[in-house]
């Protein structure tokens, strides 16, 4: 371990009093391995029964699990398959208290690389939409990965600064994430490199843009909303200061109580002659003494519904200013041109079954849903209509994006606001190509073994798995004989790889071969 910087030490010291000297042990302690399970792909009791990692229940979080470094699940197929997050188990908090349900719409702000967007995202269930954001261009792009393996549908990802989406989404959020940039103290003993930061910016620097970006996130919430707000440092400067600012900047916003453990610590109401806002000592604090975690700070918000909420230039915070994340760049374009997003009035799940039941959309194996799109050559809406012929969504034509030879199926909400930076929205379902048509790795592991009726799946330690993962292809006479005994088709074409039922990726079946399409830089000898 590396040597604490002494200007933290001497802080923590007066924070802490009697508790110092046991904070300070933790040091020399044990890191803790954590994942959590995607409970929008697998139930906890089927992960438990088929994952061969030495799990213990993480006991504040209910899909959270404890692992031992030798067990590596990065390397095993099951992740690929996006059945868990790797994620130290304090960070897994702040998600786990939002208490996200299907059909919110819900915005993680400073959301890269994706731990606590992947796991709202899950808590959706496919209904309503997730917006994640991040304004450094090289991080978005990881945190779209990540959504990707999860195989969220509903998602919007973006690469825009706080203010700019403040701009464009005044009151539109349910749930909004606030895990703020922050000096990073509670990672000091997981990653020590995290001290060279600290010690060149240091608290007072990131206090700043945390002030910042909270502000722009209650712009966001709808009143009667909830605004989680979390850090993973210790310094009270970025936690019960950032907070009183919001509290006073925004008199709407209330701090309200969160679901307890009973490690958590509670908020500071004053330190080192600074006076916080009474309500501070809602806030929760995770200190690495007393838990099985790192540090980390949570604090639950609430908007209160008032009969009006403007946003005006009198309250401030809505004029551009130079709002750039710390180790962060300005976001560049990634796509040139406004995205165009077909509009969905909001519908009652009544009124959904009662449209379904009259045509209006249904499984592509009910109807050919693709003439809808009276715009494509005859040639591509055959290929289209083929390969989603064997696939058991419920679609909706109009929700289907082409651009260029690229075909995406965009979330069901009205969210345009205007032109946005973004990586992605909904999903990329593949490629036109002449005569043909090819699935995306995303549109994979979207699907499931109930939603594509071309399986190949091997057990977890069958080796070709391996094979797969490093693209290799695959020789499966003996899957294709024991398809044929049970009656099931084995006609050329894509297959779905599926390790113990869930997704890894595509294949094309020529006979007993299957060519392998994971995609290059999916491999994992890259």
């Amino acid at each position: 371990m590396a040597e604490l910087p002494k200007e933290f030490l001497q802080t923590m010291q007066r924070l802490l009093g009697e508790e110092y000297e046991p904070f300070l042990k933790g040091f020399d302690g044990r890191r803790q391995f954590g994942l959590r399970v995607n409970t929008s792909k697998i139930s906890l009791e089927e992960f438990e029964r088929i994952a061969p990692f030495h799990l213990t229940k993480i006991p504040w979080i209910s899909n959270g699990y404890f692992y031992e470094e030798e067990d590596a699940p990065a390397r095993h197929p099951f992740y690929a398959a996006g059945l868990y997050y790797l994620q130290e188990p304090s960070a897994m908090t702040p998600a786990s208290r939002l208490k996200v349900v299907p059909g919110d719409y819900v915005l993680d702000l400073c959301a890269a690389p994706g731990g606590k967007a992947t796991a709202l995202a899950a808590e959706l269930r496919g209904e309503g939409l997730i917006v994640a954001n991040d304004i450094n261009t090289a991080r978005a792009r990881a945190l779209l990965r990540n959504m990707e393996l999860f195989g969220v549908k509903n998602a919007f990802v973006t690469n825009e600064p706080p203010h700019v989406l403040a701009e464009k989404y005044p009151q539109f959020f349910d749930k909004i994430m606030v895990d703020a940039p922050c000096s990073g103290e509670g990672m000091f003993r997981k990653n020590p490199a995290v001290m060279e930061a600290w010690e060149e910016k240091g608290p007072d620097y990131f206090s700043k843009l945390q002030r910042e970006i909270i502000v722009h996130g209650a712009d966001m919430l709808k009143p009667g909303g909830t605004m989680l707000y979390s850090t993973c440092t210790f310094a009270p400067a970025e936690n019960e200061r950032t907070i009183t600012h919001l509290l006073r900047e925004r008199p709407e916003m209330e701090i309200i109580p969160m679901e307890e453990y009973e490690g958590f610590a509670p908020g500071l109401t004053s330190f080192d002659g600074e006076e916080f806002h009474e309500s501070c000592q809602l806030c929760r604090r995770i200190w690495p003494h007393k838990m099985a975690g790192e540090g980390h700070f949570l604090a639950l918000l609430h908007k209160k519904e008032v009969d009006s909420v403007m946003i005006s230039d009198e309250t401030g915070d809505l004029e551009e200013t130079d709002k750039n994340v710390a180790g962060s760049m300005d976001a560049e374009q990634i796509i040139n041109q406004p995205v165009e997003i077909y509009n969905d009035k909001k519908k009652t799940k009544k009124e959904k079954k009662k449209q379904r039941k009259k045509g209006n959309s249904g499984s592509a194996k009910e109807k050919d849903w693709w003439d809808a799109l009276k715009f494509l050559d005859p040639e591509p809406k055959k290929a289209l209509s083929e390969f989603f012929s064997h696939v058991s969504w419920d679609f909706t034509a109009e929700h289907v994006d082409i651009r260029g030879d690229k075909v995406y199926y965009v979330p069901g909400r009205d969210y345009e606001r205007g032109p946005i930076h973004f990586l992605r929205n909904g999903v990329y379902l593949g490629d036109l190509k002449k005569k043909r048509f090819e699935p995306s790795q995303p549109l994979a592991l979207a699907l499931s073994a109930d939603t594509y009726d071309r399986i190949l799946d091997f057990p977890e330690n069958d080796p070709r798995l391996q094979k797969y993962m490093i693209g290799e292809t695959l020789m499966v006479e003996d899957i294709l004989e024991e398809k044929k005994t049970k009656g099931e088709p084995t006609d050329n074409g894509w297959y779905l790889v599926t390790a113990c039922g869930y997704p890894l990726g595509f294949g094309k079946l020529a006979g007993n071969v299957l060519k392998n399409k994971y995609p290059t830089g999916w491999r994992k000898n890259n």
